[in-house]
Parts: structure tokens; sequence; C-alpha cells
């Protein structure tokens, strides 16, 4: 039976975020208190995602734009001064979350449930997905999508093998090989990511968002002690 709150209960939403123009695809499932913002979910998607929040970013949430800045002198609405509670979501909804404008990361986000506050648990909290995110700068889905056709597992061992060789410093025909000495090291992340790329740690992301949401709360603690010593 699905859990229905009374007015001004607080509750929590299940959402499903998944990365459009991708296959296979990149989702992640959390779980997020509705008196969260919507900044407040742009943080969690950037940590689910293993993003820095180098770019601009934007919701759509029932026809409204939703940012953290102006964007080009237009005034949007603040992400910061928005609770996920003021859309007051059902069960099956969906808007978008799109980020870095270059790239074009474009995310559709599904409400599939509503929660009841569990106090075991400490929000927001990642509880599914499926494989590893895009590098951040890539080019965007369609320069993603090349990458992964270029990088199959026959590419993947013939370079590994290539790297094998510089580092044991053994003899090769290879041109490839001379220009390692140069960028071994990120070859070799570049492999260790396309080798672990279906693989997802959802605990390494909850450790992150909790830190993340802690030292947040830290600091807006800090924040209300100045104004009430202003005040004074």
């Amino acid at each position: 039976m699905e859990f229905m709150p009374t007015t001004n209960q607080a509750l929590v939403y299940q959402l499903r975020i998944w990365l459009k123009g991708i296959s296979p695809m990149i989702w992640r499932r959390i779980l997020i208190r509705d008196d969260s913002t919507v900044a407040d979910l742009h943080y969690a998607i950037q940590i689910l995602m293993d993003w820095e929040d180098y770019n601009l970013h934007q919701f759509t949430i029932h026809g409204k734009t939703i940012c953290v800045a102006r964007v080009g002198g237009i005034a949007l609405i603040d992400a910061d001064e928005v609770f996920l509670r003021d859309f007051k979501f059902t069960t099956n909804e969906r808007f978008l979350y799109e980020y870095s404008f270059y790239e074009y990361w474009k995310h559709e986000i599904r409400v599939e449930k509503l929660l009841p506050i569990d106090p075991k648990i400490t929000y927001p909290c990642c509880i599914g997905g499926k494989r590893a995110p895009p590098p951040e700068c890539c080019g965007g889905p369609n320069a993603f999508m090349e990458l992964q056709d270029h990088y199959s597992p026959w590419e993947i061992e013939k370079q590994l093998a290539s790297l094998v060789r510089h580092r044991l410093h053994l003899p090769s025909d290879d041109e490839e090989d001379e220009d390692l000495d140069d960028n071994a090291e990120e070859l070799f992340e570049t492999l260790t990511y396309w080798i672990n790329r279906h693989k997802l740690s959802c605990r390494a992301i909850n450790l992150r968002l909790q830190e993340h949401f802690k030292s947040e709360k830290i600091m807006q603690e800090n924040t209300n002690i100045k104004e009430v010593v202003y005040e004074g």
C-alpha cells in the first residue's frame, strides 16, 4: 500500500535519476527528504555522478526553470530558496536536470515513491544504480558513446600491453609506445576507468553524501550564530 502523508507531514522522495542519451543506461536511485532544497538535490546528483560542479546547471520542474545563479542577465528562480516539498510531487512525476551547457548532460528524474522518514537513515541516501558515470568533460553523450565504442576489450588489452612494456622498459616495435613517456599516468587512469565502467559502489557514494551534507549543516549553523551575534 502506498504511503499517504498527512498535511504538513515531512516525507521522503524516492527518485530515479537517468542520464539520457547513453546505452547501456547509467542511473541512480536516491532517497531525499522533501524539506531539502533544489540546490541540495543538485549537489546530491553531482556526488552521485562523481562530478566536480564545474559547470552551470538548471532544473525544469512544472515548466519552471530553476538554477543557482542568473544566466545572461535573465532572472531565474534560485534553487537555494526552493524546497522540494513546494512542488507537491506525486508518484511517477518527471522533471529534468541539465548540467553543463557545453556537454549537455540531461537527466530525467522520476518520482518513484513517497515514503515516511526513517530515523535510522541518513538522508540523502543512494540505494541503487548501474554503471560508473561518464567523465564530466568528455564531450557529452555522443562523444562518450564514441569513446565507449573505441575502448573495446581488444583495445583495452592492447593499450594495457603497451603500458606494461613501457613500465618494464621492454623493447617494442609499436610506435604508440614511444608516446607513453609523457602520458603513461593519464593512460593508466583512462584504462582503469574503462575496465571498471560497469561497477558502482553505493557505500562510497553515501560516504561522500554524508560528508558533504554534514559540512553544509555545520556551515549553516555557524552562519546562524553570526546572524544572532550581529542582531545583538
